[in-house]
């Protein structure tokens, strides 16, 4: 008998939203860390401002700031096996974007 947990198994979820994540936020700065087995994901904004600001500082040779102070967003905790799933569903999504942005060969009829 197959091991259970070697299958992979597709489900249509549908995710109803609460009351704080009913409406879409805009985050343009992620960063994730594990800790004791636990992935964390972090999702923050930064003003374009100051992030156009740090590049033209950097362009003129001058010294970077220490660090920058954004929003964030919000911070999700998962199992890696959660992760390693996630992982997989933005890869199959980037595949498909260049795969949709290369030019299609064109026939001859």
């Amino acid at each position: 008998m197959g091991d259970a947990k070697d299958k992979t198994v597709s489900l249509n979820v549908r995710l109803k939203p609460g009351e704080p994540s009913i409406h879409p936020r805009t985050a343009n700065y992620t960063n994730v860390s594990v800790a004791q087995g636990i992935a964390y994901l972090d999702f923050g904004f930064l003003e374009p401002a100051l992030l156009a600001a740090v590049a033209n500082t950097a362009k003129t040779g001058q010294p970077a700031p220490k660090g920058l102070d954004g929003t964030l967003i919000t911070r999700l905790a998962m199992p890696l096996d959660s992760l390693a799933g996630l992982h997989q569903q933005v890869q199959r999504v980037l595949v498909g974007l260049r795969e949709a942005r290369q030019p299609k060969p064109k026939t001859e009829s």
